[in-house]
């Protein structure tokens, strides 16, 4: 008998096996190749990242990006009216821009103690317990139920995690660190709050103001810091200037 010709349908039924089985093995096997340079660059990132992050976990805190260009460093007292009213839209306007993140200095003014300083222990003590959220949330608490100019908190009126601060509270350390701040206030010839300073990381350059001022203010105060020299084009811009009459800052 005359073996059969094998046809060209049974020669593709063969080959389809073996090529297949391939395709798996290399679908199994091969990953994409990553280039060394874009490792080492998420590596560096990683990095940058956690660095930023631990400057942000403690004194002085940072409200908004940890790697934001802009810093806007706000010296500010718990018993002032006029950081009352500020400081809420403030933080909301950091919120929506990512580029700029906030920093708080304690400056309890002489006309506002002994309540000013006993509120920014309770902010530092409610940070130390349970970092940078616990610290704005207890900032945001106390502006909300402070009588303001030196008054303090009603009689009776303690945030809901006051018992767990106790000890902070009754120890020299937040105090130490709020009178270090007023001290570095002082050193700039800084008197009164709200005052800002506006500090563009990459270039070190940075720009000061006396007042509540604006977030459009602001932005074009970033764009300011941007050109060779931020100062000339201040001097012509008006709406940067500091405070409306009647409503100085104290």
């Amino acid at each position: 008998m005359r073996p059969r010709t094998p046809s060209f349908r049974d020669t593709l039924r063969r080959l389809i096996w073996p090529v297949t089985v391939m395709v798996l093995i290399l679908l199994v096997f091969w990953r994409p190749a990553v280039p060394i340079a874009s490792m080492e660059q998420g590596a560096q990132l990683s990095a940058d990242d956690g660095a930023a992050m631990s400057q942000a976990s403690g004194p002085p805190w940072h409200y908004g990006s940890t790697l934001a260009r802009y810093t806007l460093i706000l010296y500010a007292d718990l018993e002032c009216p006029y950081c009352r009213t500020y400081v809420p839209p403030l933080m909301a306007w950091i919120e929506q821009h990512p580029d700029i993140r906030l920093q708080w200095q304690h400056l309890p003014l002489s006309m506002h103690e002994p309540a000013a300083s006993q509120l920014a222990v309770l902010a530092e003590c409610a940070g130390e317990a349970g970092g940078p959220e616990a610290y704005w949330r207890t900032i945001s608490w106390i502006y909300q139920h402070t009588q303001g100019e030196g008054l303090g908190l009603p009689d009776g009126i303690y945030p809901p995690d006051y018992d767990a601060l106790r000890a902070c509270l009754e120890s020299e350390r937040p105090l130490a660190i709020v009178r270090a701040q007023a001290d570095g206030a002082a050193d700039h010839g800084i008197a009164a709050t709200p005052t800002l300073q506006l500090r563009d990381e990459r270039t070190g350059q940075s720009l000061w103001f006396q007042g509540p001022i604006p977030g459009d203010a602001l932005l074009s105060a970033m764009d300011l810091l941007v050109t060779d020299d931020p100062t000339s084009e201040l001097a012509e811009t008006t709406e940067l200037s500091a405070v409306p009459d009647g409503n100085k800052p104290r």
